[in-house]
């Protein structure tokens, strides 16, 4: 695979624009079947150019104006935005308080960055295979209840190109739903709560809901190898400390002793288990659901909840290239989830030397074509 160099980027963009951006697909989606009219020429696109130049309220009649513009402009990054009231790239002529946002695709945002607090191997910007479990599980649990619990049949799953993943819910009833219902909807999905000063972020009830119960199901799946293996949440003081913060008090001086008495996380895991099942902590009424809260703190989707609530609110398009590591924002299969790897993701380099490989070898075919029919015709006239 061709290694990505930023520097090479302009150039490369303008042959990605120019031959290999899938427009016609791009096209059918966002203008639905051309069923309700206007309907993409009223979509807003937002370009981000060399430098950091932020054009807003871009908006196009048809395909072919698009391909054009974005050929023209070569932007290092697209986001999409609301269908609107006016056409976008007019509104500076409509009447103050006329240009509204009228629908849009529910979208989910989910950042690696929000589980800093709970990911030993990275930090910031940064991912591995072994933090990439948290974007498998939080595609399987959000996913489900998408499908099964609201009923939503259209749902595009797209890599960011750098942290994180994201969902594009495109149902007809979806797209007009206001900022209250999207609201609701993302705060059923919501269960990790609290900034920075917050130690214990999940609290259950003692009815635990179906949504949480199916969710726990999925993480328990991944919980021993990702948590216990690949994390070691309790390798040592530091990080099992973190974790008693989140259990009585009355136990950990006994889970402290406990703990100096094994050698990795599997088995000091199966402590905290006996510990927090145990006499001490029966009568209260949460305890039972103690284990549960930690493996949902430490697994359970974090979604950016301004991204989903606001219609108006802009999301990085699929098929964008993320600048800082030339990756493509490729949708993602929902039948190989777990096999999905972000590191084996095309890059604009990658794509643009196939391309460029693929034609060279067309020449060279067409080259030694034509040398053979000379030759053959002059030994036609010998």
């Amino acid at each position: 695979m061709a290694t990505y160099d930023p520097a090479e980027l302009p150039e490369l963009l303008k042959l990605y624009y120019r031959r290999l951006f899938p427009y016609a697909q791009y096209y059918r989606w966002l203008n639905y079947g051309g069923v309700i009219k206007n309907y993409f020429q009223h979509r807003e696109f937002s370009f981000t150019l060399k430098d950091d130049i932020y054009i807003r309220y871009q908006s196009f009649s048809n395909q072919r104006d698009l391909e054009k513009e974005m050929q023209k402009m070569n932007p290092y990054k697209i986001d999409i935005g609301a269908v609107y009231s006016h056409r976008p790239n007019q509104h500076n002529t409509v009447k103050l308080g006329a240009f509204q946002a009228q629908e849009k695709e529910l979208v989910f945002d989910i950042d690696m960055t929000d589980y800093d607090d709970v990911r030993r191997c990275c930090s910031s910007a940064d991912i591995c295979s072994k933090c990439w479990t948290l974007m498998t599980m939080a595609i399987h649990i959000i996913d489900r209840a998408l499908k099964e619990d609201f009923g939503f049949k259209h749902r595009l799953w797209v890599y960011s190109g750098r942290r994180g993943v994201h969902c594009w819910v495109c149902d007809e009833s979806v797209r007009k739903l206001s900022s209250a219902v999207r609201s609701g909807i993302v705060e059923y999905l919501s269960l990790v709560k609290g900034g920075q000063d917050v130690k214990k972020k999940v609290h259950l009830s003692e009815k635990i809901h179906p949504f949480v119960s199916k969710s726990i199901n999925i993480i328990k799946k991944y919980f021993e190898e990702y948590a216990l293996v690949d994390q070691d949440i309790l390798e040592n003081k530091e990080t099992w400390d973190k974790i008693l913060a989140l259990v009585p008090e009355t136990i950990h001086e006994k889970l402290q002793q406990n703990f100096q008495k094994h050698h990795n996380s599997l088995q000091r895991w199966e402590c905290l288990k006996k510990a927090i099942s145990s006499q001490d902590i029966k009568n209260d009424k949460c305890g039972h659901w103690l284990e549960l809260e930690i493996m949902l703190q430490y697994c359970f989707p974090r979604l950016d909840i301004n991204v989903s609530k606001g219609i108006n609110h802009l999301l990085k398009s699929p098929f964008s290239v993320h600048p800082k590591t030339g990756r493509i924002s490729v949708p993602i299969d929902l039948q190989k989830v777990d096999q999905f790897d972000p590191f084996t993701v095309p890059t604009i380099s990658s794509v643009c030397h196939e391309l460029d490989a693929v034609s060279t070898n067309d020449e060279g075919k067409e080259g030694n074509e034509a040398e053979s029919d000379i030759k053959h015709r002059t030994r036609g006239t010998q």
